[in-house]
Formats: C-alpha cells, sequence, structure tokens
C-alpha cells in the first residue's frame, strides 16, 4: 500500500504553519511575564524563517513520507521541532524557574488550544465539506493541521533537546541533577532522530517494527486521533471517512 503523497505534503504544510504558532506562544508568554528578550529577537512574528530549525522540519518531511508502523495503516507523521525560544529568566515577574516553566508549557499548550478549535471548527464544517473531493480535501486538511498540532503539543512533552519537556524537567530538577541532565542536551535530537526514525526504519527491516519503542510516532498520532474524535461527538462517525483519503 503506497503513501498517499497528498496527504503527506498536507503534513508538511501544516506543520510549517503549526511551527511559528508555536513558537510565538513561547514568545507571547514570555513577554506576558516581562521578558521582551524573544520580541527583541523577532520570534513573536509568523515568519517562518524566524522559526524554523533545519533538522527539525527534516525529520517532518521524513516522517510525512513513511508509514508509522507495520501493521498500522499508511497514515504518515509530521513530527518536527522549531528553533528553541530564548528567554531572560531573571526578567520574569513571577521569578526565574517558574517563568521559564511557564514558557516550556506555553508553546505544547497553545499548540493543543490550536489543534482542538480547528477540530471543532472542521466538526461544525463537516456536513458542508462533503458535496464532492475538493470540499473533502479541505475538510481533510482542517482535520490533519488539528492532528499535527496535536501532535506537537505531545511530541513536545518529551524529555530531550531541543523539545519542551527538556526544559520542563530541567527546571523541575534540583540543582546538581539538573547540570547532570543538561549534559544530555547536545545529543537530544540525535536521540530524536534514532527513535523516530533510524531504529523504526531498522526494525522493519529486522521484522520487528511492531516493538512498541519503534511504534512511538503511531501513539503519539493515536493520541491526537482520540482528541479529535472526543472534540467530533456524535459527529465522529464521520471521521472515518475522512480518514480513509488518507490511503491510496
Amino acid at each position: 500500500m503506497g503513501i498517499n503523497v497528498l496527504l503527506a505534503l498536507m503534513i508538511i504544510v501544516s506543520f510549517l504553519v503549526a511551527i511559528p504558532l508555536h513558537e510565538v506562544g513561547h514568545a507571547l508568554m514570555a513577554s506576558w511575564l516581562g521578558d521582551h528578550t524573544p520580541s527583541a529577537e523577532g520570534r513573536q512574528t509568523l515568519s517562518l524563517r524566524s522559526h524554523i530549525d533545519p533538522v527539525g522540519t527534516l525529520l517532518c518531511v521524513i516522517m510525512a513520507f513513511q508509514p508509522l508502523a507495520i501493521g498500522a495503516p499508511v497514515m504518515p507523521s509530521g513530527l518536527g521541532w522549531g528553533k528553541p525560544v530564548k528567554t531572560d529568566p531573571w526578567k520574569m515577574r513571577i521569578g526565574a524557574n517558574a517563568g521559564v516553566l511557564t514558557v516550556a508549557w506555553a508553546g505544547p499548550v497553545f499548540s493543543l488550544i490550536i489543534g482542538l478549535l480547528t477540530a471543532v471548527i472542521a466538526r461544525f464544517a463537516a456536513p458542508f465539506l462533503d458535496s464532492n473531493l475538493f470540499m473533502q480535501r479541505v475538510l481533510q486538511l482542517l482535520v490533519v493541521f488539528a492532528s499535527v498540532n496535536i501532535c506537537l503539543a505531545i511530541f513536545n512533552l518529551i524529555p530531550l533537546y531541543p523539545l519542551d519537556g527538556y526544559q520542563i524537567v530541567y527546571t523541575l530538577l534540583p540543582s546538581r541533577q539538573a547540570v547532570q541532565f543538561a549534559r544530555s542536551a547536545p545529543y537530544g535530537p540525535f536521540i530524536i532522530l534514532g527513535l523516530f526514525f533510524f531504529l523504526p526504519f531498522l526494525a522493519r527491516l529486522a521484522g520487528i517494527g511492531d516493538f512498541p519503542l519503534f511504534r512511538l510516532a503511531y501513539y503519539i498520532w493515536l493520541g491526537s486521533m482520540a482528541l479529535v474524535t472526543l472534540v467530533f461527538g456524535h459527529f465522529a462517525a464521520n471521521l472515518p471517512n475522512i480518514i480513509s483519503l488518507y490511503i491510496l
């Protein structure tokens, strides 16, 4: 069963829109807390160039064109990350640690809210977007955009640099443990690429791709679709028809 190229392109485009929104969430929270460093560095703009990370975007493109797991539907995933927002903790009026922790949470929460709001729009638009193939594709794009944002929120909770989960864990650890934990930062992108691409790829070649560790992207996608289904409520009966467009 082949990859739906149109869907993969939808996921990449959705990611390129979702990443600036995610990073702006961090920057806005920092400003609200009194630190205008991200604003001065141009991180409160939706300009893609201000927020894009080459390696994070590469992962998104790779994941968008490969199956999530053996035995699973051929469902591409758009996981990746943007350029981390730099802040000055000492300028935050609620304290350095509390400020950094709040800013770190702002991105995933903002992405989650955008994803859920998009799912609400898709739910109420669904009866009006089922008249022809073009309208069905518009509805599919809404569901994809909702799913990508929710996936970003979940994915960013992983405690590996440069994801937000790393900053959250670092802030919560005692000083000595935080210093030790910080030593993992340079290896974070390589670990993420290994967990979400290289190891699953090798596992498929070895015939062990159904091992849970190699299905992380699939579980993140399942979590996002569970929330989308929850938003759709009794309209969720329409989701299988929308999702079937994902498969060639």
